[in-house]
């Protein structure tokens, strides 16, 4: 087991002692001594972090029922309907996401964690949102254009007189006829999975335009990095509720698990190399889990509701 990974469980069993209301002073003088390491606290504040977050949702009007649901053992998809709602109308994007960007909260089309939604636009394209997304969509007489501030979209997008742009933190993407992309805003990196048409990148604070073509998928970053790799058709399917697997890494697919869902999911590296195969349901990522359990080696630990690891059976 790797150092971070059992740091952060013991925080999280530390976390769960303390908030038990029943702590004597010996456990409290233990939890002390264990918190007196430095990678000990680090990990204990993001125990903490977590918490807050839920808190402070508890304290937004029509948002304690959902928090106190949360926090109840086997609540928890009660809760997520709830919190659906709730950030889907501007209540806080926690536990799980990043913060929103300042103009993120004031994008016109948005998602909340676990939400994936469809829409018309005014050319006639169709456009996905993935969890937890924002993206201004702007039409005018010279271009179309889409601002992507955070998460992913899928564009289906007809061929038009005026240009296709799509601008994110990394740069800006232009196409002169038809296209079918996914669009994701990773960390200081954006990625373009191209299933038809091509786009012409030019990056931030570069002179020079990139072709990319059609059947890649491309990562660029503000640097002037590109990086090309084969084209991954089945991610299309969360467009459609679902998280597709072909001999996936358990690690691998936690992680992307993890953006339908609200806190804390791990992994245990002794398992993170386990193959998972399979269609998987993303509006229940609790019934996913328990299928991982029922078809492989693993067992889920909840040490909190809102934490929750993957460890060898």
């Amino acid at each position: 087991m790797s150092q971070n990974f059992r740091v952060l469980q013991e925080a999280a069993d530390w976390f769960a002692v303390l908030h038990s209301g029943r702590v004597g002073e010996d456990e409290r003088q233990a939890w002390q001594a264990w918190l007196a390491h430095p990678d000990h606290a680090h990990a204990w504040r993001k125990v903490e972090r977590l918490s807050g977050q839920l808190q402070r949702l508890s304290s937004e009007p029509g948002g304690r029922a959902a928090a106190g649901v949360l926090r109840s053992r086997g609540g928890r998809r009660q809760a997520l309907k709830t919190l659906g709602v709730l950030c889907g109308g501007g209540a806080l994007a926690w536990l799980g996401g990043d913060r929103l960007t300042a103009r993120g909260w004031f994008a016109s089309q948005r998602s909340a964690v676990g939400e994936i939604r469809d829409l018309r636009l005014a050319d006639g394209s169709q456009l996905w949102l993935n969890t937890d997304s924002a993206v201004d969509i702007a039409f005018d007489d010279a271009a179309r254009t889409l601002s992507l501030y955070r998460g992913e979209i899928l564009v289906d997008a007809p061929t038009e007189r005026r240009p296709l742009l799509l601008r994110s933190a990394e740069g800006v993407l232009r196409s002169e006829r038809g296209a079918r992309f996914s669009l994701r805003q990773l960390d200081g990196e954006t990625q373009l999975s191209l299933y038809a048409g091509d786009f012409l990148l030019r990056g931030a604070g570069q002179s020079a335009a990139t072709l990319l073509s059609a059947g890649r998928q491309w990562r660029f970053s503000s640097a002037g990095s590109i990086a090309s790799g084969p084209l991954e058709r089945a991610r299309q399917a969360w467009a459609s509720g679902m998280l597709l697997a072909d001999d996936m890494r358990l690690d691998a697919f936690l992680a992307e698990l993890a953006r339908y869902r609200h806190g804390y999911l791990g992994c245990d590296p002794r398992i993170a190399g386990l193959r998972v195969v399979g269609a998987f349901p993303l509006a229940d990522t609790e019934r996913v889990l328990d299928a991982l359990a029922g078809t492989l080696p693993v067992r889920v630990q909840r040490r909190l509701p809102w934490w929750v690891s993957l460890e060898p059976a």
